[in-house]
């Protein structure tokens, strides 16, 4: 069976949405997705709040009540009776985040096991047929298909096979011819 790694952090779960809460909420701001459109939030805040954004992150509860991405559940679900489906996230980055990265999977993804959650820092040892990732990056690293999945950050990025949310995944997945 060929094999499916998929990112986490803006690719299943929103985690964008955590960071604009939180960051609007302590600094009595109104910052939107739309006026992150080809940067992230570190490139429009003032230097002066960058170690509190950095601190969102290893709050033990950040990654635990993440909102799900629309249809990600459905589409992996389905895609997990033909593919082999793993979850790559660079969760190295933020060592306090296994804990609840494990359970939030655990909860909102049962049908994928354990042991298929890849934990890492680099990815580009990943070894598999296709990954989802928002980070160009990682794909640029990647061996086999890479998927651009959309999020604000990187719409300015071109040269990818970019899918815009998880009907696109479908979409591009059911196009394929089926291999064993």
């Amino acid at each position: 069976m060929q094999r499916i790694c998929v990112d986490m952090d803006e690719v299943m779960a929103d985690t964008l949405a955590e960071n604009l809460r939180r960051y609007n909420e302590e600094f009595n701001e109104r910052v939107t997705r739309d006026e992150l459109t080809g940067k992230g939030l570190w490139e429009i805040s003032p230097l002066d709040r960058h170690d509190r954004l950095r601190a969102y992150f290893d709050e033990l509860d950040f990654f635990a009540d993440l909102e799900v991405m629309p249809d990600s559940q459905a589409v992996l679900q389905d895609l997990s009776h033909r593919y082999d489906i793993f979850i790559a996230s660079a969760a190295m980055v933020v060592p306090f985040s296994f804990d609840a990265k494990f359970r939030w999977l655990q909860r909102h993804f049962p049908f994928i096991p354990q042991t298929h959650y890849i934990f890492c820092g680099d990815k580009s040892i990943l070894r598999a047929d296709f990954l989802i990732d928002d980070l160009p990056r990682n794909i640029q690293n990647f061996v086999g298909q890479g998927l651009l999945y959309t999020s604000p950050h990187n719409l300015s990025a071109t040269g990818y096979l970019r899918v815009n949310d998880w009907k696109e995944v479908a979409a591009y997945f059911a196009n394929l011819p089926q291999t064993k």
